[in-house]
């Protein structure tokens, strides 16, 4: 209950972006190829992001 009101981390964050950038890659992997290559690629990005905090 009092976790209810806690702010996300930055870590919390990006890692909540990546996995929601890798579904959606995933579901558009079978009706667009370039697009879901795209957003690997900003998955990608995250991932770099995530690595430069720790």
């Amino acid at each position: 209950m009092f976790g209810l009101f806690k702010k996300k981390s930055e870590k919390e964050k990006l890692q909540a972006q990546y996995t929601e950038l890798l579904k959606e890659a995933h579901s558009l992997s079978t009706t667009n190829r370039k697009l879901s290559d795209q957003k690997v690629f900003e998955a990608e990005e995250v991932m770099k992001q995530l690595e430069k905090l720790n």
